[in-house]
């Protein structure tokens, strides 16, 4: 028998699982879910005070800009698929990218902050 932690849409669940005999198969117990674990921000050089947050909904398409990258007011800094459109998400304001929070192929909600800038 093996306990491994898992987490799944941000709900983390502890899992025993035990070797079946000869079924090829085995069973699995599963505990309720633990508190949400807080998620991990990548390719972050420092949040910086200027936001850049998804317009809707959807999955991230393409990271067009980096970390210490010069941006100028609506330059694409990430690009959202959305209901099947590729909706540019811009810098608000001229600045220098400071963090990248999301990577290609994360799901997202309307609002969520995706970059940043100084």
């Amino acid at each position: 028998m093996k306990n491994y932690t898992i987490t799944v849409n941000g709900n983390v669940y502890d899992v025993t699982v035990e070797e079946g005999a000869g079924s090829g198969v085995a069973p699995v117990a599963a505990s309720a879910p633990k508190a949400p674990v807080a998620p991990v921000k990548k390719a972050s050089a420092g949040a910086g005070s200027i936001k850049v947050e998804a317009g809707a909904a959807g999955k991230i398409l393409k990271i067009n800009a980096s970390v210490g990258q010069a941006v100028k007011k609506g330059d694409t800094v990430i690009t959202l698929e959305s209901m099947k459109m590729e909706i540019p998400m811009v810098a608000p304001s001229d600045g220098t990218v400071a963090s990248i929070d999301v990577a290609a192929g994360d799901s997202v909600e309307a609002g969520t902050v995706l970059a940043t800038l100084n």
